[in-house]
């Protein structure tokens, strides 16, 4: 069995990073301070294919917006100074339902932000809220835009007490070649290329109370941004049941039969759910590894060999090779911290 006791959530691409970076407008040596205090070996910042865990990528972001003064670090004309958030939470948790609560959500924003609004529309079944950006600047600014899609997510979901399932989720880019990383990120079924970036709810969802009150704020807030940034929906999505299953076993990973056995599939069914969801078997295995080994260079002071073995390798310089196609850099990478 594998030593699952550091989490394996999914790691984010060094692009989120640098993006994250971009719009802040910090000088070289704040950005370098803060990528410090983070955790983030700098030199990952010039490997196209380098990656961070979500607790590094949470706690740079929390320390640019506490630097900032700014909740969405440089992301729109006018920054949501510090305490934006606690006081949306207040302004919704005394909502009788979540459909109400993601009204009130979309007229809160349309007081702070110049350029972008939010739509909530019932459409039958489903209740679509739609991004609307009101300047090219955000017109432009996926990342922005994927982060406040997000925030919308994160906060029902803490309203509901509950992981809320999405019906759809909708991007006004192409399908990128890293589509299995938009899965973990926004887990739901995915539409590329489309007028508006949404998030599509069921009616009946969105007619359960509000199950938060006042005195659940401070908890939530102490955990942002992860708590909305970072979400589990194992039981829905089925490239997550195929991660959870490898990772009990990946000392010895088992094959596609084997796995797609144990989740009561064909192998051509499970073949065929994962690439719906923009996956495959083996991209999934290769992520898990990737991300369990990350994980275990930055929080841990385990040899690299034996991480290589925790993860199926038994041959080190094997693994040094995978990991170097995964990430564009050797694992001693990862562990490389700046001289503060």
């Amino acid at each position: 069995m594998s030593d699952t006791s550091l989490a394996p959530a999914p790691t984010i691409s060094i692009e989120l990073v640098r993006a994250l970076l971009q719009g802040t407008g910090a000088d070289t040596n704040q950005q370098a301070l803060c990528i410090q205090r983070a955790g983030i070996a700098p030199t990952l910042l010039q490997q196209p294919g380098a990656r961070v865990t979500t607790g590094q990528f949470a706690g740079l972001y929390r320390l640019l917006a506490q630097l900032h003064d700014d909740e969405t670090p440089g992301m729109f004309a006018r920054p949501l100074r510090g305490g934006t958030l606690k006081f949306l939470c207040l302004s919704l948790v005394g909502s009788p339902s979540l459909l109400t609560a993601l009204y009130r959500f979309t007229q809160y924003f349309r007081l702070l932000l110049d350029d972008l609004h939010f739509a909530l529309r019932t459409r039958g079944p489903l209740v679509q809220m739609a991004l609307l950006p009101r300047s090219e600047a955000v017109r432009q600014n996926l990342f922005a835009q994927k982060m406040m899609l997000k925030l919308v997510h994160g906060v029902a979901s803490w309203l509901a007490g509950q992981k809320i399932p999405l019906a759809q989720v909708d991007f006004s880019h192409a399908r990128p070649s890293q589509g299995a990383e938009s899965v973990f990120l926004y887990p739901g079924p995915q539409r590329f290329g489309q007028p508006e970036m949404a998030l599509w709810f069921e009616l009946a969802q969105l007619q359960m109370p509000v199950r938060q009150g006042p005195q659940s704020i401070p908890g939530f807030l102490a955990r942002a941004p992860g708590d909305w940034m970072f979400q589990s929906f194992a039981e829905r999505i089925i490239s997550h049941r195929v991660r959870e299953y490898l990772l009990q076993r990946l000392e010895q990973p088992p094959a596609l039969p084997e796995v797609a056995a144990a989740l009561h599939f064909s192998e051509r069914t499970l073949a065929r759910k994962l690439q719906a969801e923009g996956s495959n078997f083996q991209s999934i295995k290769d992520a898990l590894r990737r991300d369990v080994a990350i994980q275990h260079l930055t929080q841990s002071r385990l040899p690299v060999a034996t991480i290589g073995q925790r993860i199926g390798f038994g041959d080190p310089t094997a693994f040094q090779r995978a990991f170097r196609e995964w990430t564009g850099s050797a694992p001693g990478a990862y562990r490389r911290r700046p001289v503060g």
